[in-house]
């Protein structure tokens, strides 16, 4: 649960009296920070400033539960500025999880990520909300690579994950992104609220991605200017944060993905379910059990490594079946398509077919009928459409 909050902003939507009428719209900074107290006064004063007659700003700073003054800072600053809500979460969480806090928070029409640090410039906001304001766009993402602003040259391996998990987002969403890992999303704001996020550090990133693309918004790509830092100047993103990118990838698109890409993981997964099966079946000999039992239990765990990695990178927990029918169905599926390979390879080599060439055909055919299966009728995924505001 978020912490005490400082203040918040009450502004209304007013411009000044006169003659001329101005459009005046609100926009929502939501700045996660953990131990940022050297840099935090200073971006929020950056994000104030780009206020201008058509246009105002809230921030809301979610301290996630530092170990130095940054909270303190945030506090003083909203207790004399009333536009700054200051928010301290009960303990560390991450990233995504101080953004969740924020966007609960957000009361303005567009909502936008803000690093606590100073590699990116708030200035780029305003031109980012640019097609949001003009009613073209739902999303709008910066991306560094698109830029022809200065930007700081920095790690080249970096550079190199930054753009394969892009290209592989891309590959799953079939948007056609630049920079999926950037900080720079600005949103509506009923849009940023509606999305059930999950993440809780930096998998926040191609999460979101994945999630605005199943909506099938309207999404657009600016170029932003970009100063990174160093480790040595407070950089927190690391290896294993690639690494968790990589997973909700897969996690978050996978269901939703063109089925020639879902065919790619799904082999995956067979390769590795039926290197389980083979390490099984040692394993099983090894302890004193005939061919025949160890080839059972091997296939039958097997089996069920397949069913879990399907639910944990492929397709989801959301299809018509209850928990125990689904297991049934997948179950009655094996079986069959069991039965199909067993069939094939028997009558292959009744034909003078060689026995090792008739179990590839047949594994090959099971292959596409265990995919097939999977996909449309273990785990049935409803059509994604576009997003629709709610009536209430």
């Amino acid at each position: 649960m978020a912490g005490h909050v400082i203040s918040r902003a009450a502004l209304g939507t007013n411009g000044p009296s006169g003659p001329r009428e101005t459009k005046r719209f609100k926009l929502s900074v939501v700045i996660p920070c953990y131990n940022e107290e050297r840099t935090l006064p200073t971006i929020i004063e950056r994000v104030l400033a780009i206020r201008d007659e058509s246009l105002d700003v809230e921030i809301v700073v979610v301290d996630d539960h530092s170990n130095d003054g940054g909270y303190r800072i945030a506090r003083e600053i909203a207790s004399r500025e009333a536009r700054v809500t200051a928010i301290r979460q009960d303990r560390n969480r991450g990233k995504g999880a101080a953004l969740r806090t924020g966007f609960r928070h957000a009361t303005g029409d567009f909502v936008a990520v803000q690093d606590a640090d100073l590699e990116y410039d708030p200035r780029d906001l305003k031109r980012l909300l640019g097609p949001l304001i003009a009613g073209d766009a739902d999303v709008v993402i910066g991306s560094r690579f698109r830029s022809a602003e200065a930007s700081r040259v920095l790690y080249f391996w970096h550079f190199l994950g930054n753009q394969f998990l892009t290209l592989l987002s891309n590959m799953f969403t079939d948007l056609n992104l630049t920079d999926m890992e950037t900080c720079y999303k600005v949103f509506r704001r009923e849009i940023i609220q509606s999305i059930d996020l999950k993440e809780n550090r930096f998998g926040f990133e191609p999460e979101i991605v994945a999630k605005v693309a199943q909506m099938r918004l309207r999404v657009f790509e600016m170029g932003i200017s970009y100063r990174g830092r160093t480790y040595e100047e407070g950089k927190k993103i690391g290896v294993k944060d690639g690494f968790r990118a990589l997973y909700c990838i897969f996690r978050y698109n996978g269901h939703k993905a063109p089925w020639p890409i879902q065919m790619l993981v799904y082999l995956a997964i067979g390769t590795i379910a039926a290197g389980v099966n083979l390490v099984v079946f040692w394993a099983a000999l090894l302890v004193g059990l005939d061919v025949i039992p160890s080839a059972v239990v091997a296939f039958g765990v097997a089996a069920l490594a397949n069913y879990v990695l399907c639910i944990l990178v492929l397709f989801r927990h959301r299809a018509r079946w209850s928990s125990v029918m689904e297991l049934i169905v997948f179950w009655a599926a094996v079986v069959l398509i069991g039965s199909i390979d067993v069939g094939i390879t028997y009558y292959l080599t009744e034909a003078s077919v060689g026995p090792l060439a008739a179990k590839v055909v047949a594994t090959a055919v099971c292959f596409v009928l265990n995919f097939a299966a999977r996909r449309w009728i273990v785990f049935p995924e409803p059509a994604s459409g576009p997003w629709r505001p709610q009536v209430s």
